[in-house]
């Protein structure tokens, strides 16, 4: 049995990773361009309407055109792009019609099957859900969305990454999150380890309807308990804890402190909900899967811009229209989603840990090694702190060891490190996985449930 030794380095939570990280990303995105979302938004409402019950075929007006321009675009940037689609029917839905998806995908140089997607929905409506003839412009909802997957597929498409970016527009939302359940049968059907899924929906106003404004945040909803094996995990989550740390809630916390390093006038606001008040979005269907994801939305909403009949009464006018995007807002919310997926295509994916330590003054965090880690950083925070308090920097074949840290066994075999006189039943404890040249995944906790791949009870494992 081989013995690792490790180097540990007790951080402050909030500290930056090395500069030339943050210095990199900030270059990078700097492209991003409100003047580039601008055009693209012009393309998507210049089809009239992009209902999903509308024509596929026409080729001026209609999903079809607008699903066939994107994926023009897509190949303009050099990305192999497929035209997913599903025969499907519900109550929004009432004969059988094609549910087409248009991804573009960029392969990963190291790790092809790690997947991070970025989606949008392209679909649009009005006052009446059923109404697939009258314009609906969707600048916003979901034009922004769009936009914000178009821009990064551009931004990033001239680069390489150790792991796949899949850029995706989505049809059918409105109708019942079907595109979303088409991209996730799709992402399944693969085998694709999705690490995360950035679902952008309504993320270009900055005034809502109320007169409030705000361009300086973004919000991040993103499930607690995570809802695919709630019913096996539920007995141990009410044991173990796991309420406030599923892989989705990781993201939020990993997007916030994106945020708040890249200094680009953008804080995130995490909201503990799965989607907004008794609404919905694409990464529902993912979450259903066992897939990571969560929700970018704007500060603010504006009702009267979103699912309305273009039309003015009384003074105010009514419809989702070009004029009412912030594009400034829109490029920031655009560069937090491009930062993300800058490095979670470049980090290793997040490990499985687990935790011990019940009736003991220490507690033991353990891992498998990944052969593509430079190391990992164990975190922990109170139970009742919203965010990780504490960090812990594990490396593998050092010629120095202290604070009970030790890695055993061949590659990929199980990391172990003793925590003196941290007690399990106070805290949450979490690692992220770091690649060699620095980059970091978001934080898998140590609760049941918390790893970043579908649940699967022990007894269903092969």
């Amino acid at each position: 049995m081989r013995r690792f030794a490790a180097v540990l380095a007790l951080l402050t939570i909030g500290a930056a990773p090395p500069p030339s990280i943050d210095a990199k990303l900030r270059s990078i995105i700097s492209p991003v361009s409100g003047v580039e979302m601008k055009k693209t938004i012009e393309a998507l409402v210049s089809f009239g309407t992009r209902h999903t019950l509308s024509s596929q075929t026409d080729p001026k007006r209609g999903i079809g055109a607008a699903l066939n321009w994107t994926e023009r675009k897509f190949k303009s940037f050099g990305l192999p792009t497929v035209r997913q689609c599903e025969t499907m029917t519900n109550q929004r839905v009432p004969t059988p019609t094609r549910i087409c998806d248009m991804v573009a995908i960029q392969r990963g140089t190291e790790r092809p099957d790690d997947v991070v997607i970025i989606q949008g929905h392209i679909d649009s409506r009005v006052t009446d859900v059923m109404n697939f003839t009258s314009d609906a412009p969707g600048a916003n909802d979901d034009g922004s969305g769009v936009a914000a997957v178009i821009e990064a597929a551009r931004v990033l498409s001239k680069r390489k990454f150790p792991g796949t970016i899949v850029y995706a527009a989505l049809s059918g939302e409105e109708q019942g999150l079907m595109g979303g359940k088409v991209l996730a049968n799709y992402a399944k059907a693969q085998g694709w380890n999705v690490v995360t899924v950035l679902n952008n929906d309504i993320i270009g106003n900055s005034c809502s309807s109320d007169g409030v404004c705000d361009s300086t945040h973004a919000r991040v909803l993103s499930e607690g308990p995570r809802s695919q094996g709630e019913a096996e995990l539920s007995k141990s989550v009410h044991s173990l804890g796991g309420e406030n740390d599923s892989p989705s809630r990781n993201i939020s916390r990993f997007l916030d402190s994106l945020a708040d390093r890249l200094k680009i006038g953008l804080d995130v606001r995490q909201i503990w909900r799965t989607d907004r008040f008794s609404r919905g979005g694409d990464h529902i269907p993912f979450l259903e899967m066992g897939y990571p994801a969560a929700r970018i939305s704007v500060a603010v909403e504006n009702y009267d811009w979103q699912h309305q009949d273009l039309r003015a009464e009384k003074g105010k006018r009514y419809g989702d229209t070009i004029d009412h995007v912030d594009f400034a807002y829109l490029a920031k919310m655009t560069k937090l989603n491009v930062a993300a997926l800058i490095t979670i295509a470049s980090a290793p994916p997040p490990p499985e840990p687990k935790v011990e330590g019940a009736v003991s003054t220490d507690t033991k965090v353990s891992w498998f090694e990944m052969p593509s880690a430079g190391h990992w950083i164990i975190k922990w925070r109170r139970t009742d702190s919203s965010n990780w308090e504490h960090q812990l920097a594990a490396y593998t074949d050092s010629s120095f060891c202290e604070g009970g840290v030790r890695g055993l066994g061949a590659p990929r075999g199980p990391m172990e490190c003793t925590l003196r006189h941290i007690r399990v039943d106070d805290w949450v404890f979490g690692v992220s996985s770091v690649s060699k040249d620095g980059w970091e995944s978001p934080v898998a906790s140590a609760v049941p449930g918390g790893a970043f791949k579908p649940y699967i009870a022990p007894e269903k494992k092969p």
